[in-house]
């Protein structure tokens, strides 16, 4: 019984591919964090209607990152051993990239709760002021009937 040669595995990647996505990759993150970046001062200078049209763009960027990432991920033996130095400093980048990222959620969860603290004491003084002062025989305070809240109405868009 003779063994046939087994043919030998071609990376689905070439070093040209890794090179042009690792090139990419940095671009893709540069960009993103533009956009982040000025997404964050448009939130703190409170213009968040100006914030959310970077949306879209954020949108396309992180989808072109997904795509390289997940095409890096699929390749990632071939990469330890071909260009080990090269991944390396994708890891460094991201890890920045990471922490630039980390600043943003930051900046919008804060203006997320105060918005929320906003309308929260809206509706409480709303409410406040709707609800009649009553009280028992005893001199306690009534408490309000259900039927005096008035709901509080918020328009979403900006």
């Amino acid at each position: 019984m003779m063994h046939q040669p087994q043919p030998v595995a071609t990376p689905a990647i070439t070093q040209a591919d890794v090179r042009r996505l690792a090139a990419e990759l940095v671009d893709v993150m540069d960009a993103l964090l533009k956009v982040v970046e000025q997404e964050t001062e448009l939130v703190r200078a409170g213009k968040i209607a100006d914030g959310m049209a970077l949306d879209v763009r954020k949108t396309e960027l992180s989808r072109h990152y997904v795509g390289i990432v997940s095409t890096l991920k699929a390749n990632r033996d071939y990469l330890k051993s071909t260009s080990p130095d090269l991944l390396a400093t994708l890891h460094r980048h991201h890890d920045v990239f990471r922490a630039m990222l980390q600043m943003n959620l930051t900046v919008l969860a804060t203006a997320h709760a105060v918005s929320e603290g906003i309308v929260r004491g809206v509706n409480a003084e709303m409410q406040r002021r709707n609800i009649p002062q009553t009280y028992t025989a005893n001199g306690q305070r009534a408490a309000p009937s259900p039927r005096h809240f008035t709901p509080l109405a918020v328009s979403r868009s900006l």
